[in-house]
């Protein structure tokens, strides 16, 4: 497994996605998205597992800030994700072609 963890260090759920990993042996590689966002490549990995809507926190303060609620466009709204990464919904668990946003174990241990 290649596991990748994007997510914020204050995260209650990217916290408990690390312990998740770390309690079970498996390496995994922690991205904090205040520092990096997503990737082009990566964001569209993620897309295509989960879909662009499960990625956009709609709670966030940048998302009504932003008026994320009126870019209708995909491109747009990934262009803006791209930009922002306080727009995403945390933690995304990436392995390979496989992607989870959220606290998912249950998705995860079919992953093993």
């Amino acid at each position: 497994m290649n596991i990748q963890i994007f997510g914020i260090k204050k995260c209650f759920d990217t916290k408990k996605a690390e312990r998740y990993f770390k309690e079970r042996r498996i390496n995994y590689q922690f991205v904090d998205l205040t520092l990096h966002g997503l990737s082009k490549g990566e964001l569209q990995s993620v897309k295509n597992a989960v879909g662009l809507n499960m990625l956009v926190n709609c709670n966030a303060k940048d998302f009504r800030k932003l008026n994320m609620d009126r870019i209708i466009s995909v491109s747009g709204r990934e262009e803006m994700l791209l930009n922002n990464p306080s727009l995403y919904k945390t933690p995304i668990v990436r392995n390979g072609k496989l992607a989870t946003v959220g606290y998912e174990p249950d998705i995860w241990d079919s992953w093993e």
